[in-house]
């Protein structure tokens, strides 16, 4: 995992935020006190969260699903971009962290657009299938890798078609292009790569920003 993009160097990656990152000084706060964790790594790159919430405004986006809350900074971002009536609907299995990101939905002013889950995130995926199916106008999955086949097809139904689904890491620190790497999760995401290269249900890009984010977009 990464907390920039991958490839650059640090001075051509500074330029880079210098002249394009907006970030609110929330946002700002959030992630420097999450950097003092020793998984702190685990949160996405500011010019991603960016890059979601352009995505969001563009969808035009009410109603979005979050797979993998760490400490909040993509919900966070999302909740910002979404109008006053927009909800994120957040799966976490872990207490620990989103007390860290409730704190910040609160001070931000957007807790009541975020409607969190504490499970494990199939088991509140299926149960948001039994009503929600083909509701959501966009899903963005960054949770454990071993999972993802699985957190894919169930976002899949949610969204409703001419709806976006965002997956994380999948470039994985480069590790998915080196053979000699051969670790079950490394293994996990080649194969979901390749999945999702021939999936025709969706349109495909793959952007190299931050540890490697594809788009699906459901047909």
């Amino acid at each position: 995992m990464t907390i920039k993009t991958l490839g650059l160097e640090q001075n051509l990656y500074d330029y880079l935020l210098s002249i394009s990152l907006r970030e609110p000084e929330i946002l700002t706060q959030l992630r420097q006190e999450t950097a003092q964790y020793p998984i702190g790594r685990m949160q996405i790159a500011p010019e991603q969260g960016q890059f979601l919430a352009l995505l969001v405004q563009l969808l035009a986006a009410k109603k979005t699903l979050e797979i993998g809350v760490f400490t909040g900074y993509s919900s966070l971002v999302v909740a910002l971009a979404l109008p006053r009536d927009g909800k994120v609907v957040a799966c976490e299995n872990s207490e620990e962290f989103t007390t860290i990101a409730r704190r910040y939905w609160q001070q931000a002013g957007v807790a009541d657009k975020i409607q969190l889950h504490i499970a494990p995130a199939l088991q509140t995926l299926d149960r948001l299938l039994a009503t929600e199916a083909e509701t959501f106008d966009f899903a963005f999955i960054d949770a454990d890798k071993s999972n993802y086949d699985g957190y894919y097809e169930r976002s899949l139904q949610l969204v409703r078609p001419g709806g976006l689904i965002a997956i994380d890491n999948v470039l994985w620190s480069g590790r998915v292009a080196d053979p000699q790497v051969q670790d079950n999760r490394t293994k996990r995401i080649r194969a979901f790569n390749q999945k999702l290269h021939q999936d025709q249900r969706v349109s495909l890009s793959l952007v190299a920003i931050a540890d490697g984010l594809t788009l699906a977009l459901k047909k």
